[in-house]
């Protein structure tokens, strides 16, 4: 982690900062890693929450409630996340590669519950995860459906967006 890293994510007396982004970028890796888990044991999300906390190094530098959040967002409703970007898929859910599939089970929670979050932000954030987790082109197909859903989830914010780029 860089000296600028390491300012961003310590607070006042030097302690870390959960709510720092990378706290959060890390607290959506964490939660990518349960929903892939999830996807592929058939686990709850509970018992996937506890085995990933418990195997989980410097865990007090994650924003653990953005992770649960994440977490138990896209498993809990994951029929209806994917009824939401399931239309906008070249291919069946099924032929999804987990990690595709888990991403955007994350990213379309996100879009829809965490509003606070820029959707540019959600969307630039699994784009990261794809590159980094996932297949060589994998980023693109995340960022075509995240980008078509953000359009249909979030019209106010994509239209003012787009006007004030001109």
């Amino acid at each position: 982690m860089s000296d600028i890293d390491n300012t961003q994510a310590e607070g006042a007396a030097g302690a870390p900062n959960p709510t720092s982004k990378m706290a959060r970028r890390r607290a959506r890796e964490l939660a990518l890693q349960g929903v892939y888990q999830w996807l592929l044991s058939g686990n709850n999300a509970t018992t996937v929450q506890r085995h990933l906390e418990s195997e989980t190094e410097n865990l007090d530098k994650i924003d653990r409630e953005l992770f649960v959040s994440l977490l138990r967002g896209a498993t809990g409703a994951a029929d209806e996340l994917r009824g939401c970007f399931e239309p906008l898929l070249s291919r069946p859910v099924a032929e999804l590669s987990p990690i595709e599939h888990a991403i955007l089970l994350l990213g379309t929670h996100e879009l829809r519950h965490n509003l606070d979050t820029p959707y540019r932000v959600v969307i630039n954030e699994a784009i990261e995860l794809a590159k980094g987790y996932g297949g060589t082109d994998g980023h693109k197909f995340v960022n075509g459906v995240l980008d078509k859903l953000s359009t249909r989830l979030r019209p106010e914010e994509v239209e003012a967006a787009r006007a004030k780029r001109g």
